[in-house]
C-alpha cells in the first residue's frame, strides 16, 4: 500500500538512538536521545557541548551510536519515545519492566526496555524500524519486536531532496492514470487530492484508490478503541488480502 501522487514530499526522519561510550575510562556507558539526522548528531557528541554535543557526553567520548530506532510519524512522538527510554520507570507504560538488575550492564539494560517499549502501547501501533548502526553490538531482543517493525542494518537511506519525484506505485511499463480525469475515493466517494496522498493496493488488478483516513477507519472497524492500524483486509476488488 503506498503513496501516489505528482507533487514531490520531503522524506522527515525522527529517530531514536543509543549511544555506546568507547572511552576506556568510561567504557560501558550508555546515551539515549533524539535526532533528524544520525551522522550530524553522533559528530556533534563527539565534538563535545561547544559543538551541539550534551553535556553527559562532552569531554567523555569516543561515542558510537550503534542503534536508533526511527519512523515516528512526528518530532512529538519520537521525544516521548526518548523520554520513556530515558526514564522507563517514571512512565505508566513501563510500570511491568523490572528495575535494572545488580551487575546488569546499562547498555544491557536499556535494550531490556526497548524490547518492552517496542511491544507497548501506543508504540507497538508505529510504523517503526529497528536499525542497528553497528551490527557488531546487535543483540537479540527478549521479548522480539512485534513482526511489524522490521530489522535494518547500517546507515538509514539518504533522505529525498525536494525536485525528486514520489516512485510511482506503476511499473515502467504501465502507464499512470488519465490524471486530468477526477478520481474518486473507493470509499467514501469524494474526489482524491494528490497533496492528500491517495493509497492503491499493490495486489495487480485492484483498483482500489482511497484517503489515507478513509482506509484506516476502514481497517479499524475491528478495532474501535485504536487511532492506528496495523493492517487489515483489502476492501477493494481483492477481499480478503491482508496488507
Amino acid at each position: 500500500m503506498g503513496p501516489v501522487g505528482d507533487s514531490a514530499r520531503l522524506w522527515r526522519f525522527f529517530g531514536v538512538y543509543l549511544l555506546y561510550c568507547l572511552n576506556p575510562r568510561y567504557q560501558g556507558r550508555v546515551y539515549v536521545g533524539f535526532t533528524v539526522n544520525p551522522a550530524r548528531r553522533a559528530l556533534q557528541h563527539n565534538r563535545g557541548r561547544k559543538k551541539g554535543g550534551a553535556w553527559r557526553t562532552s569531554g567523555r567520548g569516543p561515542w558510537e551510536m550503534v542503534l536508533i530506532v526511527h519512523g515516528f510519524p512526528s518530532a512529538v512522538a519520537a521525544l516521548q519515545f526518548e523520554w520513556a527510554w530515558q526514564h522507563p520507570h517514571a512512565s505508566r507504560r513501563l510500570a511491568h519492566v523490572a528495575q535494572r538488575l545488580r551487575g546488569e550492564a546499562a547498555f544491557a539494560f536499556h535494550l531490556r526496555v526497548l524490547a518492552h517499549m517496542l511491544r507497548a502501547p501506543p508504540w507497538v501501533r508505529l510504523p517503526l524500524t529497528l536499525r542497528w548502526l553497528r551490527a557488531d553490538f546487535r543483540r537479540e531482543l527478549c521479548p522480539p519486536p512485534p513482526s511489524h517493525i522490521p530489522l535494518a542494518f547500517g546507515p538509514p537511506p539518504p533522505r529525498a531532496s525536494a525536485s525528486r519525484p514520489r516512485a510511482h506505485p506503476f511499473g515502467d511499463t504501465e502507464p499512470p492514470p488519465d490524471q486530468d480525469a477526477e478520481t474518486r475515493c473507493s470509499l467514501c466517494a469524494r474526489a482524491l487530492q494528490d497533496e492528500e496522498g491517495p493509497l492503491c493496493c499493490p495486489h495487480p488488478g485492484c483498483p482500489l484508490r482511497t484517503h489515507v483516513i478513509c482506509l484506516a477507519e476502514e481497517f479499524l472497524r475491528e478495532e474501535p478503541g485504536q487511532l492506528l492500524p496495523l493492517e487489515g483486509q483489502c476492501p477493494g476488488a481483492s477481499p480478503g488480502r491482508v496488507f
